[in-house]
């Protein structure tokens, strides 16, 4: 092989390598980058309902006593470690008996009247955590009688609308939601504070009172515990210092209600470190590159060492093939293993045997033809000098013979002719609807007189139901073959019987005879171009050795077979099958 093709088959597998091994780390990369995001994003939710639970029972308790169960639930969950502390780094809760060391900053700070926005929490526009209710948490009875009447203008509203809805507040108030125009439904009953709403915004307004210095503001007070409760705005007012003197009230009000703030660290367990993932940092994109690249190298001498071992093979079959076309029929290459090369070679060598094969039977032909043209021709050539130099007489014996020669050569001339025709694909058939008794009878009348003059008996019955399908002259050309051969090889006082029957689809034509027989060995070349089972027979009793071999491709161009079976001294039956039809 040139050493042009080694390269170009070594560059080709190279770049498939690069590009498949660049396309892997591609896809790699995105499949990494995908799964880093959906880690990160999982990791963002289960902080956010981490920070979430205790943000609510920070809203809803007055200490941290209680927090253990809670965080010790969401660590579970969630397979984190979960510590709370003071601002002042005291513990309060931990999941971990021994919670180690913490990072320097918090994950985030739990402030129910400081809701940190940036992770998603519900929250009133003043950052109070909507749960932080304190003293304007409904009774039992208030809650009651609230709901009855809720019921009651909801159903009014519905009723006149069919719509409304209930909403009902973090403090137990409920609230309809209706469409505008049902004022007379008594929406107005739902907006008016209870007495313990009442209690608590009058003290907030002396606590709003105190933060402006001043008794003659006017601050819609009474309104502020419905929207606060409901999410809507602090107060509807454009002094930012009224706004915030609300907001420091409402602060002061509900700090006795709501749990101290307290610093929240998110860790994995057994480590100071936060659960933030594999990030596709500088650095690892470095690392990346890396592994991808010493993959790639690795790649490239595996691919060279693969191309090196798969020449080598492939070398040796050009080798062989080439001394095979410069005429050395007996080149062959070593087999190895069972790979596809390893079938290559030993196809190349079956080839090999096969052409060295026909090759020597390509010299035997044409041996045996020159040897079957040579005798008449000598013959012939023979009588005729003499003739022509006045020893023998042109006589009338003289001109039979000659021409009995000439006719010889003749039918050795034909059968080669069929022979080659077979060979190459050319030899056809015209089948046709032929009744077959009439060509027995034409068989038997044929052969008539050789098998008398050789004192054989020649039988041959007729067919039951001779009706077939088939081409009459090459059909009568094999059976004469056959005939020709079973009187040649059948001693006097013999017989030759040939009988014609159908069985199923088929029609069946045996040519037996009494004669002496084919060995069992030479039984499988019966049907060879020149075979006959006596070598030192002459072609004046053995024939040209061409007869069988013809009705064997006469055979199969009808789409059958010829078959013999034998027994050495008993004679010989020659079975001719083929479709009726």
């Amino acid at each position: 092989m040139p050493r042009s093709l080694l390269f170009r088959l070594f560059a080709v597998t190279a770049a498939i390598a690069v590009c498949a091994i660049a396309a892997t780390a591609w896809l790699a990369s995105r499949t990494t980058s995908g799964a880093i995001e959906r880690e990160q994003g999982q990791l963002f939710a289960d902080d956010g309902t981490i920070y979430q639970a205790l943000l609510s029972y920070a809203a809803t308790h007055p200490a941290w006593s209680g927090a253990t169960k809670t965080i010790d639930d969401y660590a579970e969950k969630t397979g984190r470690q979960i510590v709370l502390t003071t601002p002042q780094g005291k513990l309060i809760a931990s999941s971990e008996q021994h919670p180690g060391k913490l990072p320097p900053q918090p994950s985030a700070v739990i402030d129910p009247l400081a809701v940190d926005t940036r992770l998603g929490i519900k929250s009133t526009p003043d950052r109070i955590d909507p749960d932080a209710v304190g003293p304007y948490r409904l009774p039992a009875d208030e809650r009651e009688e609230l709901q009855e009447i809720a019921g009651k203008v909801l159903s009014c509203t519905q009723r006149r609308t069919g719509l409304g809805s209930l909403e009902v507040s973090p403090s137990g108030h409920p609230r309809v939601i209706a469409p505008a125009g049902t004022a007379q439904c008594g929406t107005a009953l739902l907006e008016r504070p209870t007495e313990t709403e009442r209690a608590a915004l009058n003290k907030l307004s002396g606590l709003i009172d105190a933060c402006l210095g001043r008794n003659d503001s006017t601050v819609p007070v009474a309104k502020l515990g419905l929207l606060w409760t409901f999410d809507g705005p602090v107060v509807q007012a454009t002094d930012q210092t009224i706004t915030n003197c609300v907001t420091s009230a409402r602060k002061e009000q509900l700090t006795p209600y709501v749990a101290p703030a307290a610093w929240l660290y998110i860790t994995e367990k057994g480590t100071d470190q936060p659960p933030t993932g594999f990030t596709l940092s500088a650095e690892n994109r470095t690392k990346l590159v890396a592994v991808t690249a010493a993959i790639l190298l690795l790649t490239v001498i595996v691919t060279a060492l693969a191309s090196i071992r798969l020449i080598r093979p492939l070398r040796a079959l050009t080798g062989a093939a080439q001394r095979l076309k410069a005429g050395e029929t007996g080149a062959r290459v070593r087999v190895k293993g069972k790979d596809e090369i390893a079938r290559l070679a030993t196809a190349f060598n079956e080839m090999a045997r096969a052409r060295e094969e026909l090759e020597n039977a390509r010299k035997a032909m044409v041996s045996d033809v020159a040897h079957e043209l040579r005798t008449p021709l000598s013959t012939i050539r023979g009588w005729l000098e003499a003739a022509q130099d006045g020893i023998s007489q042109l006589d009338d014996d003289l001109v039979a013979s000659l021409l009995e020669e000439a006719v010889h050569l003749q039918h050795i001339v034909d059968d080669l002719q069929d022979l080659a025709l077979a060979d190459a694909g050319a030899l056809r058939v015209h089948p046709e609807p032929v009744d077959a008794n009439t060509l027995l009878a034409h068989l038997a009348a044929a052969h008539a007189p050789r098998a008398e003059s050789a004192d054989v008996r020649l039988s041959v019955p007729p067919m039951e139901n001779p009706a077939i399908t088939a081409d009459p002259v090459r059909l009568r050309q094999a059976l004469d073959n056959l005939v020709s051969n079973a009187i040649r090889h059948t001693p006097p006082g013999g017989s030759v019987t040939v009988t014609a029957r159908q069985v199923g689809n088929d029609a069946i034509f045996e040519v037996t005879d009494t004669g002496t027989g084919i060995a069992p060995e030479d039984l499988p070349r019966v049907f060879d171009r020149f075979w006959r089972a006596d070598p030192s027979r002459s072609r004046v009793s053995g024939g040209s050795g061409l007869g069988l071999a013809i009705v064997r491709k006469l055979a199969e161009a009808h789409g059958g077979e010829i078959t013999a079976a034998s027994t050495p001294g008993r004679g010989t039956t020659f079975t001719l099958r083929f479709p009726r039809e």
